[in-house]
Formats: C-alpha cells, structure tokens, sequence
C-alpha cells in the first residue's frame, strides 16, 4: 500500500515532469510568466517577417524554449496562422538526422495535419500527394511501400513511424533526394499552398528538439545544407544548439537568411557580484523559477528555505531546477517505511545535500581530467581562453558551462560543477 506522504511525493516529481506544457489544464494549473519578453520578440519577428521567413531560435537545452514555443503556436494561431507544431525526435531518431529527414517530416506532417482536421483537400489533389510519398529512387522500395500502403492503412502512422524506426527508410529518402532537394521543396510548397488556399491561413511551421541533437549531428545541417534546409516559400521556426552559434562564419550565414533570437538562462547576479561571498541573488529572477518549484511541490513537502537553494543550485536553467527537485523527490519517496505510518518526511537540508551529491556526481563521471583547467579558467575569467574551441562548445551544449547577459555576454559553471572544483581544490 502506497502511504499519503510517499503518493504526495510521487505526484510532485510528476509534476515537475511535466515540460513543456502542452495541455490546457497543465497550463492553467502550472503556467508561470517566463521569457515574455522572449515570447513576444518571436511573434512580432514571424509577423513582420515575408511569407518565406526562417527564425532560429536558441538558447541551453532545458532554458525553457520548448515551453515558450508552445505558447507561440497559440498566439500565432490566434493571429490567423495555420500552425504545424512537431519534435524532431517524435519524427526522426536524433542520431540519424539530417536535412533531408527535416524537410520530408514537415511534408508529411502539414499532409498529415491536414488530413487529420479534414481539410476539403481535393481528392485528387491529396491522393497525388500520397502516391507521391511512395515514390523512391529505388523501384522494389516503392512496390513495398505501396504494397503496405493498403486500404484503410493509417497513412500518417506508416510512414511516420518508417521515418522515426526504420534505418533503411530513412536510408532510401537519403538517397532519394540527396540531390533532389528542390523537388522535396517544392512538395512542401505545394502542400503548404493547398493548406493556405482551403483554409485562408498562411502555415507556419514549428520545430522543436533540433537543439538537443549532438553536435556533430547539427553543424552539416545548418552548416552545409542550410540553402536546402531553408528552401521552402513558407515560415518555419528551427530550433538549434547554442553552442552552434558560436561559429562566427556559420552566424554569417544564419544571419543572411534567417533571424536569430535568443533565449537567454535566468541569471541569479549580476556579472560584477556573482564572486563576492555577500552578493544577493536577483530577487525578482529568484522568485520566477521559486514560483515555478512552488507550483509542482506543495509546501508541506519542502522546508520553505530549501527552495531558495534549489533554484540557486540551478544556475537558472529550468530543467535543472526540475532534475534536482525530481532527485530530491525521488530519495524522499525511498526514506519512506511502507510499514510505519504518519512519516512526515519533507525536501530538507540533509535530503537537499543527498541531491546534489548524486547529480554532482552524474557531472564527474562524464568530465575527462583535461577538462579541468579549462572549468578553472572559465570559471575565474568568466570566459574561456577560446569560445569556438569544440572542448568549450562542449562544455556548453552539456551544461558544464553557462551563458548569461548583461550588457555584454559572460559565462560561468554549472553550480554543480563549481562545487566539484572546490571539491577538488581548483577553487
């Protein structure tokens, strides 16, 4: 039997789970003003830009972004867009993307979408586009494809799910459009007309997760196909690695045809006090992510001072706000003796330290020791020697280092990683 303390915390470390909000009753529940200003710089770019308009938008892995996008597919739609909405990792699996694989997920998810909200596509119209998606470059693949492509099959479902499990799918669309990228555009195109024309809307796409790829994943696509990539006469929204755009001949290039927008990590100090011992936090920063920890936790369940440290000890990037009150969640639930009963268990000081010292040592493991010195000259420069070294990018895309800003930019550890320094004697 599941006691009340232990179900309670259990439902908190659910509720901590739950990014992005999606859900209008998550929304209303859980919602707390974050990156507004963020929030409407996005909007006002897709409504000023042309029909053909790209945004990139950046920012850490786990700064909020996926949240934010949420929110902006419900503005833009309120602002008469016809808005497709889809994770690359619902789509594709994320060691295998490409460019390719990018633009045929947004075919056949505007298809797809449109077909699901029974648009009065043509019949003729919506059968040309799904034979067109049968044809390969090779002969016995398109047989197959037909060949499952039966009556009543789930069109969507099939190929969709050929696209996010099947190597060999993916291997034969490679191959297919590898140097056919302009009639892979102009399918996208024609979907996107169709849409437009039925609806009176004009599409916007929106993709999530491109961020979360590894980086030797993402710099062809948006190094050597971003032509391809940004191809099609429609509004799409990328998502991209922060540490990618530290690439100056790269930002050149993104810059040129498309605007970048960035999502900035909630900064606790200013860079002036953030080393002196009496600095006090940001106040108004400090209370946004508490807000948030104070939603999914209810007060019973934590002392009120460890809230504070929690958000602290996050460097103001919220999925790490969510993993230490998860963790902290998590070792509450095993303190708890199924066989006693009235255990007021509760997120303290001890619970708290039990925390970071099982995420600190998550960071440790991955850390090579030629790394160090680095960390300890980020850390005491608040700058790398070299910010486009691939050491530093990886520090960043891993969360080891954070970006913030004030007028200018800087950088400084995790909070879990400044204590592993200390640990060590570095700092």
């Amino acid at each position: 039997m599941v006691s009340d303390r232990r179900a309670a915390f259990i439902q908190a470390y659910r509720n901590l789970n739950l990014f992005p909000l999606s859900e209008a009753d998550e929304i209303e529940q859980f919602q707390v003003k974050y990156g507004q200003k963020v929030l409407r710089t996005l909007r006002d770019a897709i409504i000023a830009s042309e029909t053909n308009g790209k945004l990139i938008f950046t920012g850490h892995r786990g700064c909020g972004k996926s949240t934010l996008l949420v929110q902006l597919a419900d503005q833009m739609r309120d602002e008469g867009f016809y808005i497709a909405r889809f994770s690359i990792a619902d789509m594709v699996e994320m060691s295998d993307v490409n460019h390719i694989n990018i633009l045929y997920a947004i075919a056949l998810k505007l298809l797809s979408q449109a077909t699901k909200r029974q648009m009065p596509i043509p019949e003729g119209t919506k059968n040309a586009l799904v034979n067109w998606f049968t044809q390969t470059k090779s002969r016995e693949y398109t047989d197959q494809l037909k060949q499952e492509l039966g009556i009543g099959v789930d069109f969507y479902g099939l190929f969709s799910g050929k696209l996010q499990k099947e190597g060999a799918f993916r291997e034969i669309i490679r191959e297919t459009y590898e140097r056919r990228v302009s009639e892979l555009s102009k399918q996208i195109d024609h979907i996107a007309a169709t849409i437009q024309t039925t609806t009176g809307k004009e599409v916007l796409v929106i993709i999530d997760d491109l961020d979360k790829l590894d980086l030797d994943v993402v710099r062809p696509i948006f190094q050597d196909n971003i032509k391809a990539l940004f191809s099609p006469e429609i509004r799409v929204v990328f998502t991209i690695p922060v540490a990618v755009i530290r690439d100056p001949q790269l930002v050149a290039t993104l810059e040129s045809d498309s605007k970048i927008i960035m999502l900035p990590v909630t900064k606790f100090y200013r860079r002036e006090d953030v080393r002196q011992e009496t600095a006090t936090p940001i106040e108004a920063d400090v209370e946004t992510l508490q807000h948030l920890l104070e939603k999914r936790i209810p007060d019973e369940l934590i002392e009120p001072e460890i809230k504070q440290q929690i958000v602290l000890l996050s460097g103001g990037v919220l999925r790490e706000l969510v993993r230490i009150g998860q963790e902290c969640c998590r070792i509450c639930m095993s303190e708890i003796d199924p066989e006693l009963e009235n255990q007021l268990v509760k997120i303290n000081a001890d619970i708290l330290q039990e925390a970071v010292k099982s995420l600190r040592n998550q960071f440790a493991r991955t850390l090579g020791g030629n790394l160090y010195e680095l960390l300890k000259t980020t850390y005491e420069n608040l700058a790398p020697p070299n910010a486009k070294s691939g050491e530093f990018l990886e520090l960043l895309h891993s969360l080891y280092v954070l970006e913030y800003e004030n007028d200018d930019l800087w950088y400084d550890l995790h909070p879990l990683v400044t204590d592993i320094l200390r640990r060590r004697q570095l700092i």
